[in-house]
């Protein structure tokens, strides 16, 4: 099989209450995704149509909507939720998720914390 097109949304901003502190559970902090979609994109260039695509405003959508919600404890577990969200969309073949945590309560300096999840449709 060919390897699939992508369309990839990167630094989607939500706020959300994950994380295994209560601190966190409390407070809140913001997550970032990035979103690595493969499908055929074939049949949307033909037609010209969205509904032969996936609507990447959906995705974010979906994404924000997962974020916002229900707390977790690990950005594991979010992103697998995030993955599974996605990999509903009918078109989708393969989505790889990165979850970043830029706030984690981590005792030095540091940039960034991201998990990276690829998942592919059963």
């Amino acid at each position: 099989m060919a390897k699939p097109d992508v369309i990839t949304l990167t630094g989607l901003r939500a706020f959300g209450y994950h994380g295994v502190f209560d601190f966190e559970r409390r407070e809140g902090q913001e997550f970032i995704v990035d979103l690595v979609v493969g499908l055929d994109m074939r049949p949307a260039a033909h037609s010209d149509d969205v509904a032969d695509t996936v609507d990447y405003g959906a995705l974010a959508t979906d994404v924000t909507a997962i974020v916002t919600g229900e707390p977790l404890n690990l950005i594991e577990a979010l992103a697998e939720r995030i993955a599974d969200a996605v990999l509903r969309h009918p078109l989708v073949q393969v989505v790889t998720v990165t979850v970043h945590k830029p706030s984690a309560p981590i005792p030095t300096e540091f940039g960034d914390v991201t998990v990276t999840i690829t998942r592919e449709r059963a």
